[in-house]
């Protein structure tokens, strides 16, 4: 039995746009668009809109941006609309009055194979952690965060070249298609979820903080590379070398190349190269930031800037 859809789509970053686009593409009826408020951004601190917000101005969806989801006023709003589905990627955590309005429910896309990594960085963490695949995951919101039951899941490779945003960007197309298959199914009322079955093994994704991102050398060449990977180009690992804080990008493990320092030593010739001692094996350093400058690779680095050795 073949259901018409009104769909409300909840989303904010540039992560949540192909599935919005490809609702709209596919002739779903999108009634409106749920958005952060438009906010300060950049040197100038020009008004920014969000790119969900971008998007649905240019197709003359209705938009609304409230900053309490609990207020009369937007429930009343939300609850004119008449949805009957509701759509969430990437965005804030919703309160039971709101997730809990539409009659077919409402279901998340996450960047994860649920339930390994619940939480706000889940791309993040399994690079960091070394994973050799993700995926996304579709599944009905309930009370406790990402915790619903799941509807389906796409996987896909982590490759060893591959970082933050390389996965990011795969994730965020695979994300659309798994978004248009869960409305397929639902539309036809041919949805069986699966409930998430949690273990001592399962691990978790929590928000990351600058702290988070301080490079550890007492760890081994490949941890500290996954590490760095793992955070770039965004929010980007850092460390404090030569007594400034660099950002680093990009790094090589140098397992077979053993220095007889401690973790955390710089190697130079100040004119080709950048090593640094970890635990086991040592880090070449090949795109990096120093504190206000711009980002370059690690020779151009050089023919400005010596470290101290």
């Amino acid at each position: 039995m073949t259901q018409e859809l009104r769909i409300v789509f909840m989303g904010t970053p540039d992560f949540a746009v192909p599935t919005l686009q490809t609702l709209v593409e596919h002739q779903y009826n999108v009634v409106a668009v749920i958005t952060a408020p438009d906010k300060p951004a950049g040197r100038g601190q020009k008004i920014h809109q969000s790119p969900v917000k971008e998007y649905a101005v240019s197709q003359n969806i209705p938009i609304l941006q409230p900053t309490n989801l609990k207020s009369e006023v937007f429930l009343e709003e939300l609850h004119s609309y008449q949805a009957n589905l509701q759509i969430i990627v990437a965005f804030r955590m919703l309160p039971e009055v709101v997730w809990a309005m539409p009659a077919l429910g409402s279901f998340n896309i996450h960047g994860s194979l649920l339930p390994q990594y619940r939480g706000a960085a889940p791309i993040n963490w399994a690079i960091i952690n070394g994973e050799k695949e993700t995926g996304v995951t579709s599944f009905f919101l309930k009370h406790e965060i990402d915790t619903g039951d799941m509807i389906f899941q796409e996987r896909l490779p982590i490759l060893e070249e591959d970082d933050f945003g390389s996965v990011y960007e795969k994730l965020k197309y695979k994300g659309a298609e798994l978004a248009l298959r869960t409305v397929q199914a639902i539309e036809q009322g041919q949805v069986q979820t699966q409930p998430q079955e949690v273990t001592a093994e399962t691990k978790h994704a929590p928000k990351i903080f600058k702290e988070t991102c301080e490079i550890n050398w007492n760890q081994p060449a490949k941890q500290v590379r996954d590490f760095i990977r793992g955070l770039s180009p965004y929010p980007a690992a850092w460390a404090h070398l030569n007594g400034k804080n660099f950002k680093i990008f990009k790094v090589e493990a140098l397992d077979n190349t053993v220095y007889t320092s401690e973790p955390g030593r710089i190697h130079s010739d100040n004119k080709t190269f950048l090593h640094v001692q970890t635990s086991s094996g040592a880090i070449a350093i090949l795109d990096l930031q120093m504190e206000g400058k711009k980002r370059m690779p690690i020779q151009d680095l050089l023919r400005g800037y010596n470290f101290n050795l």
